[in-house]
């Protein structure tokens, strides 16, 4: 009897070490997990001391839907939208650009802080409307200009944030409007030359499927249902070996856009793990990259804005002081050759030598001062800057051109900012429509 019972005794222990074995790598990842996600969190509440130019409306909108917060320092940005970013807008809207995709981030970030949207304003013309009034002019001009090529006066991209935070914010979206966006997504407009844009789908996805949770699109339901599941197959289909949907930058949302459309987390669960190893690696230091990751990280998505309550919020967020790091230019100096590729198909070559580690927007420079010929400008985004003009040439959006950028033929997924130059190559610049 004391045999049986000290046998038995032993197999429950040996059963309860092998159990306690099998389940510390999933609590010891969680803890991993939440780790990083702080880490995040606090990368981009310091990215706020560091911004220059324009408040960014992505970052606080990003900073709004996670679970931990600095509510100080969050509304010390806030206030920064509100002044800084909103007069810029306010000038932007009376120089009648489009400025549609910057309108609806700045309506998503503001409502991600419960901020009465009916108070907040723009005069043009001597006549003061609403935000979402000036949002809803801006999609019908889109609308329009797609009736007439199939084409937004900017792009999809920028249409789908209108069409999203029209409809998180309550305001029925045309018919009209939404429909352009399923035709789109049906005859695949989404791309940039012959590339695929992942970034489009999933904000569509997002965009429609928020139109189909509130009921706005009762005329077209099949056709609504097919662009969403056509756009789900899309973002399925562009998921990579490692895990990456499309690249590492489109990761972000076309997560956020699957867990939005209803598919299981386990479903994401290869991509959240490509991104979380990404950002160990310090792959996402920009901080628009960042606030991209960061909701679909925390199994949320843009959507989440809709029905936000700023109650019981956490506060607890604390950011510790953060020794400078200094980098030291490297002594090793690598050969680039720079190619500029014209519209007309005229292409020159120079080359420079840099610094190992130094960015494109370095090299671009040291050639630039060589006098060798070559002259660019970049103008700012909430990417970062980008290149604007090359050797006296523009790529304008309102051309629907844009300067291409490719290492070694393979296109380049960071700004001229963070790209970094490791090994001798050649950076190609080239005139491209899209």
């Amino acid at each position: 009897m004391r045999s049986r019972l000290s046998t038995t005794m032993l197999s429950w222990v040996i059963t309860i070490c092998l159990l306690a074995f099998a389940s510390s790598k999933p609590c010891e990842n969680e803890a991993s997990n939440n780790e990083l996600l702080l880490s995040l969190n606090k990368d981009l509440l310091r990215s706020l001391g560091r911004q220059e130019g324009l408040p960014n409306p992505s970052v606080h909108l990003a900073l709004r839907i996670s679970s931990y917060h600095n509510l100080a320092k969050e509304s010390e940005h806030l206030i920064r939208l509100n002044t800084q970013l909103h007069n810029d807008l306010q000038n932007s809207l009376s120089s009648s650009p489009a400025v549609v995709g910057l309108l609806a981030l700045y309506t998503l970030a503001l409502k991600a802080s419960c901020y009465d949207l009916n108070t907040v304003t723009f005069t043009v013309s001597d006549t003061s409307e609403t935000l979402l009034t000036h949002l809803k002019k801006q999609m019908e001009k889109e609308k329009e200009r797609l009736a007439y090529i199939h084409r937004p006066l900017t792009n999809y991209y920028q249409y789908s944030l209108g069409v999203l935070a029209l409809c998180t914010s309550g305001i029925r979206v045309n018919d009209h409007v939404s429909n352009k966006l399923i035709k789109a997504v049906e005859h695949q407009y989404f791309k940039n030359g012959d590339a695929e844009c992942i970034d489009t789908y999933a904000m569509a996805g997002m965009a429609l499927q928020c139109v189909k949770d509130t009921g706005f699109h009762v005329r077209n339901a099949a056709e609504l249902n097919t662009a969403l599941d056509k756009i789900k197959r899309k973002l399925l289909a562009s998921r990579r070996a490692d895990g990456h949907i499309g690249n590492e930058f489109s990761t972000g949302l076309a997560v956020q856009a699957l867990l939005a459309m209803g598919s299981p987390v386990a479903e994401c669960a290869a991509s959240m793990e490509a991104m979380r190893t990404d950002a160990r690696s310090n792959t996402y230091h920009n901080p628009m990259a960042i606030s991209q990751i960061l909701p679909a990280l925390q199994q949320k998505s843009y959507l989440t804005v809709k029905n936000k309550e700023c109650l019981n919020e956490d506060d607890t967020l604390v950011l510790e002081p953060v020794d400078p790091v200094v980098v030291l230019p490297s002594d090793t100096k690598v050969a680039v050759i720079v190619e500029v590729v014209t519209s007309s198909g005229e292409a020159a070559l120079y080359s420079v030598d840099v610094a190992k580690g130094s960015s494109l927007l370095e090299a671009l420079e040291l050639l630039k001062g060589r006098e060798v010929g070559f002259m660019f400008e970049n103008e700012s985004s909430l990417w970062g800057p980008f290149l604007s003009v090359v050797n006296g040439e523009q790529a304008r959006q309102s051309d629907r051109r844009y300067w291409h950028l490719s290492s070694d033929g393979t296109a380049l997924s960071q700004g001229i900012n963070d790209f970094k130059i490791e090994a001798a190559q050649k950076i190609t610049i080239k005139n491209t429509s899209y």
